[in-house]
């Protein structure tokens, strides 16, 4: 097939799976699905291949996603039944007033996602962003857009992240300068985040009926225990601090210990995320379900109460995954990033543009920086750079990876249907932070580019 009909194949793909959704409000895993099915015959996919295709998609993903969302959602569960996200939210707005809540934990977002991945950070922190809009009366979309902004911004430039440390293996180039230059931009992002959502949110938002609900009976029900007791401030920040600290100490060892190396196999493994939030569920047990007097049953209810809401969001992830696995068979993505290269165009904006229609178009970050950067590598290495220069490079291709995230994105349907944003308010809303990010963030790696040459 044609580069022109491959491309012109992928943007129909898209317009039809909005249509699908938003005018005929067909549910986005079905919609995903079909789509996804239609783009493998389109392009010309083997049809003993198209099955194995989806299949490797949904897998691909919903291994990273689905105990990650599952042990999340239960943790997220236990911590506001408790009355803990309630508790914490007063208290910190207590101290911190009102109008800085937004802030902080904006700020906060910053630093916790400096080590962890962007969507095991996001599903940990929604049950505290939850509480925090229900404390100030306002929609989770209000607090939980610049958080996930500025946390999906340190995910692509700041090492031990996959996209910027693969790239960065494939151009060379020092991952301690990347970490310093990552860093330094993404201090002002985090303030272009909360700016940029408080004008995106001046327009209302309507909930999801499922998301609505949830977060109507958030902290509702039985939030205290047998005593009437409610958790302590210092219980619920240990339960989303130290599986974070322990993600923190695996990147940490994956970092600054040889491989093979007994230490880090074992930081490895206790900082896995998965292995984290099993720890942090058997610290609820004994941080609140003992102090609090749940019997089994209600623990066992209170645990399972979680899982409805977090199979959709597997599902739809999965979905998402499926569609972008297509697109990337399809050589839809190759095609686009030849027709790119050809342009001329200077190299630091070559290699931001091609990560950012590479994003667009199959909808993984990652893949979007590694790919870019090996488009890239050999023009890079034969330009005679200092490391300084290549870490520029990187961090600009790495910048292309944020914007346009969008319905092939699964970090997309994990951000809307936490918030409870439909498709057409995401891409109002998510899509466009992203990209105002991801704008931003390379125009001030231009700008160092500048400095540096």
């Amino acid at each position: 097939m044609s580069t022109i009909a491959l491309l012109g194949t992928a943007a129909a793909s898209i317009a039809l799976l909005l249509l699908l959704i938003i005018r005929f409000q067909l549910h986005a895993f079905v919609a995903l699905m079909l789509v996804s099915l239609l783009v493998a015959v389109a392009t010309g996919v083997p049809v003993g291949d198209i099955i194995p295709t989806l299949i490797a998609g949904m897998g691909g993903t919903l291994g990273s996603v689905a105990i990650l969302v599952a042990l999340g959602a239960m943790l997220g569960r236990m911590i506001e039944v408790s009355g803990g996200a309630s508790t914490l939210a007063n208290r910190f707005t207590q101290i911190l007033g009102p109008s800085r809540v937004p802030a902080a934990l904006t700020a906060a977002a910053l630093v916790l996602s400096i080590p962890v991945f962007f969507d095991v950070g996001f599903i940990i922190l929604i049950p505290i962003v939850y509480g925090f809009c229900k404390a100030a009366g306002v929609s989770p979309v209000k607090y939980g857009l610049p958080v996930g902004g500025i946390m999906l911004a340190v995910h692509v430039v700041v090492p031990p992240h996959p996209g910027i440390v693969g790239g960065a293996a494939v151009l060379g180039a020092d991952v301690g300068w990347i970490t310093l230059i990552g860093l330094a931009v993404c201090v002002p992002l985090a303030f272009l985040s909360q700016f940029a959502a408080s004008r995106l949110n001046r327009r209302e938002y309507t909930m999801l009926p499922e998301t609505a609900a949830q977060f109507r009976n958030f902290g509702t029900g039985s939030a205290q225990g047998a005593a009437g007791k409610l958790p302590s401030v210092a219980a619920i920040l240990a339960l989303i601090l130290i599986p974070l600290g322990l993600i923190m100490l695996g990147t940490t060892g994956a970092t600054t210990l040889p491989k093979g190396d007994a230490l880090r196999n074992l930081m490895s493994f206790t900082g896995a995320p998965i292995f984290a939030l099993m720890v942090a569920i058997g610290l609820a047990f004994v941080l609140l379900v003992r102090p609090l007097g749940w019997s089994r049953a209600r623990t066992n209810e209170v645990m399972e109460s979680a899982l409805p809401s977090a199979a959709t969001v597997i599902l739809v992830t999965g979905a998402g995954g499926v569609f972008a696995k297509v697109l990337t068979v399809s050589g839809i993505g190759t095609a686009l990033s030849q027709e790119l290269a050809a342009t001329g165009l200077p190299l630091i904006l070559l290699g931001f543009v091609i990560s950012l229609a590479l994003r667009a178009a199959q909808g993984s970050a990652t893949v979007a920086i590694l790919t870019t950067c090996g488009l890239l590598a050999e023009s890079i290495q034969a330009g005679g750079y200092s490391a300084l220069q290549v870490a520029v490079l990187t961090v600009a291709i790495g910048f292309g990876g944020l914007g346009l995230s969008h319905v092939n994105d699964s970090g997309f349907w994990i951000v809307t249907r936490y918030l409870g944003l439909s498709v057409a308010d995401g891409l109002r809303s998510w899509t466009v932070l992203t990209t105002i990010l991801g704008v931003a963030g390379f125009l001030l790696t231009w700008l160092i580019w500048a400095l540096v040459s």
